[in-house]
């Protein structure tokens, strides 16, 4: 771990802030924003700037839920961001993810036409940042432009935060580790 959750005692109403447009007052604590919240707050500025970014194409984003959590498994896999895949596994079940699908995020092989194009979208931002003219046109057939234009910001946003998480060390929470 190079960076440390910011130790309560050191919590002010800088770091409170900071995080006040995603968390409700009784979690702008340690304990309640989690690791990555609390590791972020060490920078307050940066945290608020990028938390209204990540919060729209969270709970903002024309994408529908269920495909938004298929792009953040297939980022959070291809980076190797385990805080990224732990927390998001349980998100995409929420949005009615099954375990075949959280595997094909995984490994990229889905079932269906679509979901072979949003990974190929993912695995293309990825690898080359752009998306093929035949990719497009798939995503094209169940996605309208805005849908289209969050999920190339929703997919760089998950790479850049796997960066920052895996860079800084941020581990999973003990209550949500597997095993």
């Amino acid at each position: 771990m190079r960076l440390s959750p910011l130790p309560a005692d050191q919590w002010d109403d800088a770091a409170r802030h900071a995080v006040s447009g995603m968390l409700p007052e009784e979690r702008r604590n340690p304990q309640g924003a989690g690791t990555l919240l609390s590791t972020l707050v060490r920078h307050p500025k940066l945290t608020s700037a990028y938390l209204r970014f990540s919060t729209y194409l969270l709970y903002g984003s024309t994408l529908p839920p269920r495909i938004r959590e298929q792009v953040i498994l297939r980022v959070a896999h291809r980076r190797g961001c385990t805080y990224e895949w732990t927390h998001h596994v349980d998100m995409g079940k929420e949005v009615g993810l099954t375990d075949a699908d959280i595997e094909a995020a995984r490994s990229g092989n889905a079932d269906n036409d679509f979901d072979r194009a949003l990974f190929c979208a993912v695995d293309e931002l990825d690898e080359k940042s752009n998306i093929s003219d035949q990719t497009w046109a798939a995503l094209s057939e169940r996605l309208d432009e805005k849908q289209r234009m969050d999920l190339v910001f929703t997919t760089g946003n998950y790479i850049a935060l796997a960066m920052a998480l895996n860079t800084f060390g941020v581990e999973v929470e003990k209550d949500r580790k597997e095993g």
